[in-house]
């Protein structure tokens, strides 16, 4: 049976930190708009700021829906799955919002992520949810899958790029600086890093 939580702490927090892997969920609010399900990755790139608060870095991708939404209307659900160890699933029901390389508040948020490169991956901004809403359910159809460790790919492929070129890679991207639904994306060109 599911349950409800008040706050990510105890062995919530042990779980989720502990998963290699989690997927954001969220939409337009047009009844015809996109959903969008993305899986996220990369030791490092998330963490928890607090018993109601969490945080991820947006790396380069090839659209930027996540973002597109939250700017619209801030509705996330994160959600993590036990693909190891007894069964378990998690989900983060909140209000999240991207925090952009200009915001006064980023480099405070960037500084909870001390182990991994964001350079290295092209950083375009920090997701920032506060729950609403925290459930478990059993888990008991996810199969067992194992982590072998992250891919090299995105750091090597986003490596080669400094803040222009990055910004003129998605400036070419049909659905990065709007969504596949036209609404506003990722502001471009992007604030530098340094």
């Amino acid at each position: 049976m599911g349950k409800t939580y008040e706050r990510i702490d105890g062995r919530l927090r042990t779980f989720i930190e502990a998963q290699p892997l989690f997927f954001t969920a969220s939409a337009p609010l047009s009844g015809d708009g996109t959903v969008n399900l993305s899986p996220k990755g990369l030791k490092g790139s998330f963490a928890i700021l607090d018993e109601l608060t969490v945080a991820y870095l947006d790396f380069a991708g090839s659209t930027a829906e996540t973002i597109a939404h939250l700017r619209e209307n801030g509705r996330i659900t994160l959600m993590w799955c036990a693909f190891q160890g007894p069964p378990n699933i998690v989900r983060v029901h909140g209000r999240g919002e991207p925090v952009f390389r200009d915001d006064p508040r980023f480099p405070g948020l960037l500084a909870r992520f001390p182990d991994i490169d964001p350079t290295a991956h092209g950083l375009r901004a920090v997701i920032v949810v506060r729950a609403e809403l925290i459930r478990d359910s059993c888990g008991f159809a996810v199969p067992y899958m194992s982590h072998d460790g992250d891919r090299e790919l995105h750091g090597q492929r986003f490596a080669r790029e400094d803040d222009a070129s990055l910004s003129e890679y998605f400036a070419k991207k049909e659905h990065i600086a709007t969504s596949m639904d036209g609404l506003p994306g990722l502001p471009l060109p992007l604030h530098p890093l340094s």
